[in-house]
Protein backbone atom coordinates (compact mmCIF):
# COMPACT_ATOMS: atom_id res chain seq x y z
CA UNK A 1 0.00 0.00 0.00
CA UNK A 2 1.31 3.45 -0.97
CA UNK A 3 0.60 6.83 0.57
CA UNK A 4 -0.52 8.92 -2.39
CA UNK A 5 -1.46 12.55 -2.87
CA UNK A 6 -3.38 13.75 -5.91
CA UNK A 7 -3.25 17.52 -6.44
CA UNK A 8 -6.37 18.69 -8.27
CA UNK A 9 -9.93 17.39 -7.94
CA UNK A 10 -11.18 17.82 -11.49
CA UNK A 11 -12.15 14.92 -13.75
CA UNK A 12 -8.66 13.46 -13.88
CA UNK A 13 -7.64 14.06 -10.28
CA UNK A 14 -10.80 12.86 -8.58
CA UNK A 15 -11.22 9.78 -10.77
CA UNK A 16 -7.53 8.86 -10.44
CA UNK A 17 -7.56 9.37 -6.68
CA UNK A 18 -10.70 7.30 -6.17
CA UNK A 19 -9.44 4.45 -8.36
CA UNK A 20 -6.06 4.37 -6.60
CA UNK A 21 -7.90 4.23 -3.26
CA UNK A 22 -10.08 1.41 -4.60
CA UNK A 23 -6.89 -0.59 -5.17
CA UNK A 24 -6.01 -0.35 -1.46
CA UNK A 25 -3.81 2.73 -1.36
CA UNK A 26 -4.15 5.55 1.16
CA UNK A 27 -5.05 8.56 -1.01
CA UNK A 28 -5.43 12.23 -0.18
CA UNK A 29 -6.97 14.47 -2.82
CA UNK A 30 -5.75 18.04 -2.45
CA UNK A 31 -7.32 21.17 -3.89
CA UNK A 32 -6.78 24.80 -2.91
CA UNK A 33 -10.49 25.49 -3.53
CA UNK A 34 -11.76 25.27 0.05
CA UNK A 35 -15.40 25.32 -1.04
CA UNK A 36 -14.87 22.35 -3.36
CA UNK A 37 -13.07 20.41 -0.62
CA UNK A 38 -15.86 21.13 1.86
CA UNK A 39 -18.38 19.90 -0.68
CA UNK A 40 -16.39 16.72 -1.33
CA UNK A 41 -16.11 16.06 2.40
CA UNK A 42 -19.92 16.20 2.50
CA UNK A 43 -20.16 13.68 -0.31
CA UNK A 44 -21.03 16.15 -3.07
CA UNK A 45 -19.05 15.75 -6.30
CA UNK A 46 -18.34 18.80 -8.50
CA UNK A 47 -19.34 17.05 -11.73
CA UNK A 48 -21.37 14.13 -13.05
CA UNK A 49 -19.53 10.94 -13.96
CA UNK A 50 -21.24 7.52 -14.01
CA UNK A 51 -20.16 5.30 -11.13
CA UNK A 52 -17.91 7.87 -9.46
CA UNK A 53 -20.27 8.83 -6.64
CA UNK A 54 -20.49 5.26 -5.45
CA UNK A 55 -16.75 4.69 -5.80
CA UNK A 56 -15.84 7.81 -3.82
CA UNK A 57 -18.35 7.02 -1.07
CA UNK A 58 -17.06 3.45 -0.73
CA UNK A 59 -13.41 4.53 -0.46
CA UNK A 60 -14.20 7.33 1.99
CA UNK A 61 -16.19 4.93 4.18
CA UNK A 62 -13.25 2.48 4.09
CA UNK A 63 -10.91 5.23 5.28
CA UNK A 64 -8.71 5.08 2.18
CA UNK A 65 -9.77 8.37 0.56
CA UNK A 66 -9.50 11.80 2.15
CA UNK A 67 -9.81 15.42 1.02
CA UNK A 68 -7.88 18.48 2.13
CA UNK A 69 -6.99 21.99 1.04
CA UNK A 70 -3.69 22.02 2.93
CA UNK A 71 -0.36 20.95 1.44
CA UNK A 72 1.00 20.54 4.97
CA UNK A 73 -1.50 17.72 5.53
CA UNK A 74 -1.17 15.97 2.19
CA UNK A 75 2.54 16.02 1.29
CA UNK A 76 4.66 15.01 4.33
CA UNK A 77 5.33 11.28 4.33
CA UNK A 78 3.82 10.87 0.87
CA UNK A 79 5.31 8.24 -1.51
CA UNK A 80 3.81 9.41 -4.80
CA UNK A 81 2.28 12.75 -5.72
CA UNK A 82 0.17 13.10 -8.84
CA UNK A 83 -0.22 16.51 -10.49
CA UNK A 84 -3.69 16.62 -12.04
CA UNK A 85 -4.05 20.34 -12.60
CA UNK A 86 -5.81 22.34 -15.32
CA UNK A 87 -3.68 23.19 -18.36
CA UNK A 88 -5.87 25.68 -20.25
CA UNK A 89 -4.97 27.42 -23.47
CA UNK A 90 -3.33 30.82 -23.35
CA UNK A 91 -4.38 33.55 -25.77
CA UNK A 92 -1.65 32.37 -28.16
CA UNK A 93 -3.07 28.79 -27.87
CA UNK A 94 0.01 27.51 -26.04
CA UNK A 95 -0.45 25.48 -22.86
CA UNK A 96 -0.72 27.42 -19.60
CA UNK A 97 1.51 25.60 -17.10
CA UNK A 98 1.02 28.06 -14.26
CA UNK A 99 -1.22 25.73 -12.20
CA UNK A 100 1.19 22.82 -12.59
CA UNK A 101 4.28 24.84 -11.70
CA UNK A 102 2.60 26.52 -8.75
CA UNK A 103 1.61 23.10 -7.39
CA UNK A 104 5.19 21.88 -7.87
CA UNK A 105 6.45 24.83 -5.86
CA UNK A 106 3.93 24.29 -3.08
CA UNK A 107 4.57 20.57 -2.73
CA UNK A 108 8.31 21.26 -2.56
CA UNK A 109 7.68 23.51 0.45
CA UNK A 110 6.14 20.58 2.37
CA UNK A 111 7.94 17.45 1.12
CA UNK A 112 10.12 15.75 3.73
CA UNK A 113 11.19 12.46 2.13
CA UNK A 114 11.93 10.89 -1.25
CA UNK A 115 8.98 11.52 -3.53
CA UNK A 116 7.89 10.43 -6.98
CA UNK A 117 6.18 13.42 -8.64
CA UNK A 118 3.91 12.30 -11.45
CA UNK A 119 2.70 14.61 -14.21
CA UNK A 120 -0.83 13.38 -14.89
CA UNK A 121 -1.93 16.60 -16.58
CA UNK A 122 -1.69 16.94 -20.34
CA UNK A 123 1.46 19.00 -20.78
CA UNK A 124 3.89 19.88 -23.59
CA UNK A 125 7.22 18.18 -24.11
CA UNK A 126 9.71 19.63 -21.65
CA UNK A 127 7.26 20.15 -18.80
CA UNK A 128 8.83 17.44 -16.65
CA UNK A 129 12.09 19.36 -16.68
CA UNK A 130 10.31 22.59 -15.75
CA UNK A 131 8.66 20.83 -12.81
CA UNK A 132 12.01 19.34 -11.80
CA UNK A 133 13.61 22.78 -11.94
CA UNK A 134 10.82 24.38 -9.91
CA UNK A 135 11.10 21.74 -7.17
CA UNK A 136 14.89 22.00 -7.08
CA UNK A 137 14.77 25.80 -6.84
CA UNK A 138 12.27 25.63 -3.98
CA UNK A 139 14.27 23.03 -2.08
CA UNK A 140 17.38 25.17 -2.52
CA UNK A 141 15.55 28.15 -1.02
CA UNK A 142 14.57 25.91 1.89
CA UNK A 143 18.25 24.95 2.18
CA UNK A 144 17.41 21.24 2.20
CA UNK A 145 18.37 18.30 0.01
CA UNK A 146 15.50 15.85 -0.54
CA UNK A 147 15.68 13.33 -3.41
CA UNK A 148 12.79 13.06 -5.86
CA UNK A 149 12.01 11.81 -9.34
CA UNK A 150 9.69 13.06 -12.07
CA UNK A 151 7.46 10.71 -14.05
CA UNK A 152 5.24 11.46 -17.02
CA UNK A 153 2.05 9.39 -16.78
CA UNK A 154 -0.55 10.92 -19.12
CA UNK A 155 -4.19 10.07 -18.59
CA UNK A 156 -6.48 8.52 -21.20
CA UNK A 157 -9.84 8.92 -19.49
CA UNK A 158 -12.97 9.58 -21.51
CA UNK A 159 -15.72 11.53 -19.79
CA UNK A 160 -18.69 9.23 -19.36
CA UNK A 161 -16.50 6.11 -19.00
CA UNK A 162 -13.69 7.54 -16.88
CA UNK A 163 -13.98 5.12 -13.96
CA UNK A 164 -13.83 2.05 -16.21
CA UNK A 165 -11.06 3.60 -18.29
CA UNK A 166 -9.00 4.13 -15.13
CA UNK A 167 -9.57 0.75 -13.50
CA UNK A 168 -9.32 -1.24 -16.74
CA UNK A 169 -6.99 0.82 -18.96
CA UNK A 170 -6.13 -0.21 -22.49
CA UNK A 171 -2.59 1.08 -21.90
CA UNK A 172 -0.53 2.76 -19.18
CA UNK A 173 2.25 5.11 -20.29
CA UNK A 174 5.20 5.67 -17.99
CA UNK A 175 7.83 8.21 -18.98
CA UNK A 176 10.65 7.49 -16.52
CA UNK A 177 14.38 8.16 -16.20
CA UNK A 178 14.96 6.55 -12.79
CA UNK A 179 15.01 2.86 -11.86
CA UNK A 180 13.65 3.63 -8.39
CA UNK A 181 10.68 5.56 -9.80
CA UNK A 182 10.14 2.84 -12.41
CA UNK A 183 9.88 0.18 -9.70
CA UNK A 184 7.44 2.23 -7.62
CA UNK A 185 5.20 3.01 -10.59
CA UNK A 186 5.18 -0.63 -11.70
CA UNK A 187 4.07 -1.70 -8.22
CA UNK A 188 1.42 1.01 -8.15
CA UNK A 189 -0.10 0.01 -11.48
CA UNK A 190 0.18 -3.78 -11.23
CA UNK A 191 -3.38 -4.11 -9.81
CA UNK A 192 -4.69 -2.14 -12.79
CA UNK A 193 -3.14 -4.40 -15.41
CA UNK A 194 -2.80 -8.17 -15.16
CA UNK A 195 -1.35 -7.98 -18.67
CA UNK A 196 2.10 -6.40 -18.25
CA UNK A 197 2.12 -5.72 -22.00
CA UNK A 198 -0.31 -2.86 -21.33
CA UNK A 199 2.38 -0.92 -19.43
CA UNK A 200 4.54 1.05 -21.86
CA UNK A 201 7.77 2.40 -20.40
CA UNK A 202 9.57 5.08 -22.39
CA UNK A 203 11.56 8.26 -22.09
CA UNK A 204 9.78 11.27 -20.62
CA UNK A 205 9.52 13.43 -23.79
CA UNK A 206 7.94 10.54 -25.71
CA UNK A 207 5.31 10.03 -23.02
CA UNK A 208 4.53 13.75 -22.97
CA UNK A 209 4.10 13.86 -26.75
CA UNK A 210 2.12 10.60 -26.91
CA UNK A 211 -0.87 12.12 -25.12
CA UNK A 212 -1.13 14.95 -27.63
CA UNK A 213 -0.62 12.50 -30.48
CA UNK A 214 -3.54 10.36 -29.29
CA UNK A 215 -5.97 13.25 -28.96
CA UNK A 216 -4.89 14.77 -32.27
CA UNK A 217 -5.43 11.44 -34.01
CA UNK A 218 -8.96 11.15 -32.59
CA UNK A 219 -9.69 14.72 -33.65
CA UNK A 220 -8.32 13.94 -37.11
CA UNK A 221 -10.70 11.00 -37.56
CA UNK A 222 -13.69 13.08 -36.45
CA UNK A 223 -12.85 16.01 -38.72
CA UNK A 224 -12.08 13.70 -41.63
CA UNK A 225 -15.51 12.10 -41.38
CA UNK A 226 -17.21 15.49 -41.09
CA UNK A 227 -15.35 16.64 -44.18
CA UNK A 228 -16.54 13.51 -46.01
CA UNK A 229 -20.08 14.13 -44.73
CA UNK A 230 -20.20 17.51 -46.45
CA UNK A 231 -18.89 15.94 -49.65
CA UNK A 232 -21.49 13.18 -49.35
CA UNK A 233 -24.34 15.68 -49.19
CA UNK A 234 -23.02 17.50 -52.25
CA UNK A 235 -22.53 14.35 -54.32
CA UNK A 236 -25.58 12.39 -53.23
CA UNK A 237 -23.54 9.78 -51.36
CA UNK A 238 -24.64 8.45 -47.97
CA UNK A 239 -22.08 8.99 -45.22
CA UNK A 240 -23.61 6.15 -43.21
CA UNK A 241 -22.66 3.71 -45.96
CA UNK A 242 -19.26 5.33 -46.42
CA UNK A 243 -18.62 4.93 -42.70
CA UNK A 244 -19.69 1.29 -42.81
CA UNK A 245 -17.25 0.57 -45.62
CA UNK A 246 -14.40 2.40 -43.88
CA UNK A 247 -15.00 0.76 -40.52
CA UNK A 248 -14.90 -2.73 -42.03
CA UNK A 249 -11.28 -2.15 -43.02
CA UNK A 250 -9.26 -3.79 -40.22
CA UNK A 251 -6.50 -1.23 -40.77
CA UNK A 252 -8.91 1.57 -39.90
CA UNK A 253 -11.65 0.26 -37.60
CA UNK A 254 -15.00 1.88 -36.85
CA UNK A 255 -14.34 3.96 -33.72
CA UNK A 256 -14.44 7.75 -33.95
CA UNK A 257 -15.84 7.61 -37.47
CA UNK A 258 -19.24 9.06 -36.62
CA UNK A 259 -20.00 12.32 -38.42
CA UNK A 260 -21.69 14.91 -36.26
CA UNK A 261 -21.34 18.40 -34.85
CA UNK A 262 -17.62 18.11 -34.27
CA UNK A 263 -15.57 17.55 -31.15
CA UNK A 264 -15.87 19.64 -28.01
CA UNK A 265 -15.10 19.30 -24.33
CA UNK A 266 -11.99 20.25 -22.42
CA UNK A 267 -9.45 18.01 -24.17
CA UNK A 268 -9.51 17.66 -27.94
CA UNK A 269 -9.88 21.35 -28.91
CA UNK A 270 -7.35 22.49 -26.31
CA UNK A 271 -4.83 19.74 -27.03
CA UNK A 272 -4.91 20.13 -30.81
CA UNK A 273 -4.29 23.86 -30.36
CA UNK A 274 -1.45 23.17 -27.92
CA UNK A 275 0.11 20.69 -30.35
CA UNK A 276 -0.16 23.29 -33.10
CA UNK A 277 1.54 25.83 -30.83
CA UNK A 278 4.29 23.29 -30.10
CA UNK A 279 4.77 22.76 -33.84
CA UNK A 280 5.14 26.51 -34.35
CA UNK A 281 7.67 26.67 -31.53
CA UNK A 282 9.84 24.07 -33.26
CA UNK A 283 9.22 25.49 -36.76
CA UNK A 284 7.26 22.45 -37.91
CA UNK A 285 4.34 22.80 -40.34
CA UNK A 286 0.92 22.74 -38.67
CA UNK A 287 -1.19 22.60 -41.84
CA UNK A 288 -2.85 19.31 -40.86
CA UNK A 289 -3.72 20.61 -37.41
CA UNK A 290 -5.00 23.86 -38.94
CA UNK A 291 -7.38 21.87 -41.13
CA UNK A 292 -8.61 19.72 -38.24
CA UNK A 293 -9.63 22.79 -36.25
CA UNK A 294 -11.06 24.61 -39.28
CA UNK A 295 -13.26 21.66 -40.26
CA UNK A 296 -14.46 21.31 -36.67
CA UNK A 297 -15.67 24.91 -36.55
CA UNK A 298 -17.12 24.75 -40.05
CA UNK A 299 -19.19 21.69 -39.15
CA UNK A 300 -21.11 23.61 -36.50
CA UNK A 301 -21.67 26.54 -38.84
CA UNK A 302 -22.83 24.24 -41.64
CA UNK A 303 -25.36 22.54 -39.37
CA UNK A 304 -26.74 25.87 -38.22
CA UNK A 305 -27.09 26.95 -41.85
CA UNK A 306 -29.04 23.75 -42.50
CA UNK A 307 -31.51 24.82 -39.81
CA UNK A 308 -31.62 28.44 -40.94
CA UNK A 309 -32.09 27.57 -44.61
CA UNK A 310 -35.15 25.46 -43.82
CA UNK A 311 -36.97 28.40 -42.30
CA UNK A 312 -37.58 31.55 -44.27
CA UNK A 313 -36.83 33.31 -40.98
CA UNK A 314 -36.01 32.07 -37.49
CA UNK A 315 -37.62 35.10 -35.92
CA UNK A 316 -40.40 34.06 -33.53
CA UNK A 317 -39.71 30.38 -34.23
CA UNK A 318 -39.43 28.00 -31.28
CA UNK A 319 -36.67 25.41 -31.43
CA UNK A 320 -36.26 22.48 -29.04
CA UNK A 321 -32.70 21.41 -28.29
CA UNK A 322 -32.21 17.86 -27.07
CA UNK A 323 -28.86 17.59 -25.32
CA UNK A 324 -26.50 20.33 -24.18
CA UNK A 325 -23.35 18.58 -22.92
CA UNK A 326 -20.57 18.07 -25.44
CA UNK A 327 -21.08 14.29 -25.29
CA UNK A 328 -23.40 11.82 -23.49
CA UNK A 329 -22.88 10.67 -19.89
CA UNK A 330 -21.34 13.93 -18.73
CA UNK A 331 -22.56 17.34 -17.64
CA UNK A 332 -19.53 19.05 -19.22
CA UNK A 333 -20.48 22.08 -21.32
CA UNK A 334 -16.98 23.20 -22.20
CA UNK A 335 -16.78 23.97 -25.92
CA UNK A 336 -20.08 22.12 -26.42
CA UNK A 337 -21.62 22.49 -29.92
CA UNK A 338 -24.93 23.30 -28.20
CA UNK A 339 -23.52 26.60 -26.95
CA UNK A 340 -22.66 27.65 -30.50
CA UNK A 341 -26.13 26.73 -31.75
CA UNK A 342 -27.83 28.53 -28.85
CA UNK A 343 -25.92 31.71 -29.60
CA UNK A 344 -26.66 31.58 -33.34
CA UNK A 345 -30.33 30.69 -32.94
CA UNK A 346 -30.93 33.44 -30.39
CA UNK A 347 -29.15 35.95 -32.64
CA UNK A 348 -31.63 35.09 -35.39
CA UNK A 349 -34.62 35.73 -33.13
CA UNK A 350 -35.58 32.17 -32.19
CA UNK A 351 -36.74 31.15 -28.74
CA UNK A 352 -35.34 27.90 -27.37
CA UNK A 353 -36.63 25.06 -25.24
CA UNK A 354 -33.67 23.20 -23.71
CA UNK A 355 -33.26 19.81 -22.10
CA UNK A 356 -30.28 17.65 -21.11
CA UNK A 357 -30.38 14.64 -18.76
CA UNK A 358 -27.36 15.76 -16.69
CA UNK A 359 -26.21 19.30 -17.42
CA UNK A 360 -29.31 21.37 -16.65
CA UNK A 361 -27.96 22.83 -13.37
CA UNK A 362 -24.73 23.92 -15.05
CA UNK A 363 -26.59 25.19 -18.12
CA UNK A 364 -28.93 27.32 -16.00
CA UNK A 365 -25.95 28.93 -14.30
CA UNK A 366 -23.97 29.43 -17.51
CA UNK A 367 -26.89 30.80 -19.57
CA UNK A 368 -28.76 32.63 -16.82
CA UNK A 369 -28.27 36.06 -18.42
CA UNK A 370 -29.70 35.08 -21.82
CA UNK A 371 -33.29 35.81 -22.79
CA UNK A 372 -35.42 33.53 -24.93
CA UNK A 373 -34.53 30.31 -23.14
CA UNK A 374 -36.91 27.89 -21.43
CA UNK A 375 -35.35 25.07 -19.40
CA UNK A 376 -37.45 21.91 -19.54
CA UNK A 377 -37.81 18.83 -17.35
CA UNK A 378 -37.59 16.27 -20.17
CA UNK A 379 -37.49 15.89 -23.94
CA UNK A 380 -41.30 15.87 -24.18
CA UNK A 381 -41.70 19.20 -22.44
CA UNK A 382 -38.98 20.61 -24.68
CA UNK A 383 -40.97 19.57 -27.76
CA UNK A 384 -44.18 21.32 -26.68
CA UNK A 385 -45.14 23.94 -29.26
CA UNK A 386 -41.77 23.79 -31.02
CA UNK A 387 -41.34 24.39 -34.74
CA UNK A 388 -38.48 21.88 -34.84
CA UNK A 389 -36.34 19.62 -32.70
CA UNK A 390 -32.55 19.73 -32.90
CA UNK A 391 -30.79 16.65 -31.51
CA UNK A 392 -27.42 17.94 -30.28
CA UNK A 393 -26.19 15.22 -27.89
CA UNK A 394 -26.88 11.52 -28.43
CA UNK A 395 -28.04 10.55 -24.95
CA UNK A 396 -29.39 6.98 -24.83
CA UNK A 397 -32.82 8.07 -23.61
CA UNK A 398 -33.35 10.00 -26.84
CA UNK A 399 -33.06 6.75 -28.82
CA UNK A 400 -36.32 5.30 -27.49
CA UNK A 401 -38.51 8.38 -27.63
CA UNK A 402 -42.23 7.95 -28.35
CA UNK A 403 -42.27 9.94 -31.58
CA UNK A 404 -46.04 9.67 -31.99
CA UNK A 405 -46.35 11.53 -28.69
CA UNK A 406 -43.63 13.95 -29.75
CA UNK A 407 -45.35 14.65 -33.04
CA UNK A 408 -48.55 15.58 -31.25
CA UNK A 409 -46.63 18.05 -29.07
CA UNK A 410 -44.81 19.78 -31.91
CA UNK A 411 -46.16 22.68 -33.89
CA UNK A 412 -44.43 21.14 -36.91
CA UNK A 413 -42.87 17.64 -37.11
CA UNK A 414 -39.34 18.67 -38.11
CA UNK A 415 -36.18 17.05 -36.76
CA UNK A 416 -32.57 18.08 -37.29
CA UNK A 417 -30.40 15.16 -36.22
CA UNK A 418 -26.93 16.44 -35.36
CA UNK A 419 -25.64 12.97 -34.46
CA UNK A 420 -27.22 10.75 -37.15
CA UNK A 421 -28.97 8.85 -34.39
CA UNK A 422 -32.14 8.07 -36.28
CA UNK A 423 -32.88 6.44 -39.63
CA UNK A 424 -34.17 8.80 -42.29
CA UNK A 425 -36.64 6.33 -43.79
CA UNK A 426 -38.17 5.52 -40.40
CA UNK A 427 -38.51 9.18 -39.42
CA UNK A 428 -40.14 10.09 -42.72
CA UNK A 429 -42.59 7.18 -42.35
CA UNK A 430 -43.55 8.68 -38.99
CA UNK A 431 -44.35 11.92 -40.80
CA UNK A 432 -41.28 13.90 -39.85
CA UNK A 433 -39.33 16.21 -42.09
CA UNK A 434 -35.89 14.86 -41.25
CA UNK A 435 -32.39 16.23 -41.72
CA UNK A 436 -29.15 14.60 -40.65
CA UNK A 437 -25.47 14.93 -41.55
CA UNK A 438 -23.89 13.56 -44.71
CA UNK A 439 -27.13 12.31 -46.27
CA UNK A 440 -29.11 14.28 -48.84
CA UNK A 441 -32.62 15.04 -47.58
CA UNK A 442 -35.74 14.62 -49.66
CA UNK A 443 -37.34 17.48 -47.75
CA UNK A 444 -38.35 20.78 -49.26
CA UNK A 445 -35.86 23.33 -47.90
CA UNK A 446 -38.41 26.14 -47.76
CA UNK A 447 -40.52 26.33 -44.63
CA UNK A 448 -44.21 26.64 -45.36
Amino acid sequence: MKKITVIGTGYVGLVTGACLAEMGNHVTCLDIDHEKISSLCCGNLPFYEPGLNELVARCVDAGRLHFTAEYSEAIPGCDVCFLALPTPSKEDESCDLSYVLKAAEQLALSMDNYLVVVNKSTVPVGTAEKVREKINDTLTKRNVEIPFDIVSNPEFLCEGTAVTDCIKPDRILLGVDSNKARTIMRELYTPFSVDRAKIFEMDIPSAELAKYASNAMLATRISFMNHLAILSEKTGANIREVRRALGADKRIGSRYLNPGLGFGGSCLPKDVKALRSMAHEYHVSSSLLDSILEINQHQRAAFFEKIASYFSSLKEKTIALWGLSFKPNTDDLRDAPALYLIEKLLDQGASLRLYDPASMPKAKMLLKDLEGLHFCSDEYEAAEGADAIVLVTEWKQFKSVDFEKIQALLKNPVLFDGRNQYEQEEMEKLGFTYFCIGVSSSADLIYS
